[in-house]
């Protein structure tokens, strides 16, 4: 069942994962009404997010006093001290956390946030046991997000994907007696994926996000889309490397994570030794283009397309909707079929 006092959603819960530049209220909106956590990427525009929240304000009830949707936030980036004004104005069910420069700050975070809104749920993303165990122990979160190395976009540059790490994970919080909710995120695409998932110890539901970025309601570059759309046999078209986040400049990203991408023109050229200043100009140029860098007609663009290894899966664009009630009601199915053959 659904995390307590998320009463909208629906059983397996279906998040969209918070993807900055990507997730916009659009999208929260469209998950939400599905019976999903719709939710938003903020990263540091605090006044797009206000503008934003507004939208999903117009569109959606609230429940118990709070938005139905979660806001998603980069510490290591984002400035509290503007977030949480926007925050107290619009009052979402959860705060997401991910990315703290260190770990110990996400406990001063929690307490932020408690403070400001103290019937808002904390979700914060972790990659490892050790992490898992720690922000359990010190921000004691709602739910742990625990996102294994099959997922797309960013996460720990040191990982395993979640068939041996969300058990662990759940074993481990449960010997140290942490109650907490647990999400599973990384390589999840499908129904199958939501299965598995629920039978590795995600009791409460998963988080998708390269699936949605299939979404129409999702923001994305056209040529973004259609590469995705395109790209087959993900754990060899896609790879992850600290590459992307070097294109525009020195890497601001925590030393602990890193980024999975489409394998890029720029990746070649880092792999066959080019200097990294002409990767930068090269990659500079190739955003001028109409395509934005990320390439046409089967060919590898030159700017990083974030996506995990389950990019095969997505093969088609589809209304959020869609994808939710699909994505539940597969999950559904497989796991009838699967009790049925025991």
């Amino acid at each position: 069942m659904p995390p307590k006092s998320l009463p909208w959603t629906k059983s397996p819960l279906i998040v969209n994962a918070p993807m900055g530049g990507f997730a916009g209220p659009e999208l929260a909106i469209a998950v939400t009404k599905a019976g999903g956590l719709g939710q938003i990427g903020a990263v540091t525009d605090m006044q797009a997010l206000d503008h934003g929240l507004s939208k999903v304000a117009q569109e959606l009830d609230r429940i118990d006093g709070l938005l139905p949707i979660g806001v998603g936030f980069l510490p290591f980036v984002t400035d509290m001290d503007q977030a949480i004004p926007v925050l107290e104005k619009h009052r979402p069910a959860v705060v997401w956390l991910f990315a703290a420069s260190e770990f110990e700050h996400y406990a001063t975070l929690a307490t932020r946030v408690r403070r400001a809104l103290p019937t808002t749920q904390i979700w914060i993303q972790v990659g490892s046991v050790a992490a898992a165990l720690q922000v359990a122990e010190t921000a004691k979160p709602d739910v742990l997000c625990v996102q294994g190395s099959d997922a797309g976009g960013h996460g720990f540059q040191k990982g395993a994907g979640i068939i041996s790490l969300l058990p662990e994970v759940v074993d481990a919080l449960a010997a140290h007696g942490h109650d907490i909710d647990v999400v599973a995120a990384g390589g999840i695409a499908d129904g199958r994926g939501v299965a598995a998932a629920l039978s590795l110890g995600a009791r409460r539901g998963v988080v998708v996000g390269t699936r949605f970025l299939a979404a129409e309601e999702t923001q994305v570059h056209p040529a973004y889309q259609k590469a995705v759309l395109a790209s087959q046999d993900g754990g060899q078209s896609t790879i992850r490397s600290k590459l992307f986040d070097n294109l525009r400049g020195p890497n601001i990203w925590p030393v602990a994570y890193d980024g999975r991408s489409l394998i890029s023109e720029s990746f070649d050229d880092h792999e066959r030794g080019t200097e990294m200043e002409e990767i930068r100009r090269k990659h500079q140029a190739a955003l001028q283009q109409t395509n934005g860098g990320f390439g046409e007609s089967g060919r590898k663009g030159y700017a990083a397309i974030w996506a995990g290894t389950a990019v095969g899966l997505v093969t088609k664009v589809q209304p959020a909707k869609k994808i939710v009630e699909g994505l539940q009601a597969e999950a559904k199915e497989v796991l009838l079929k699967a009790s049925a053959r025991l």
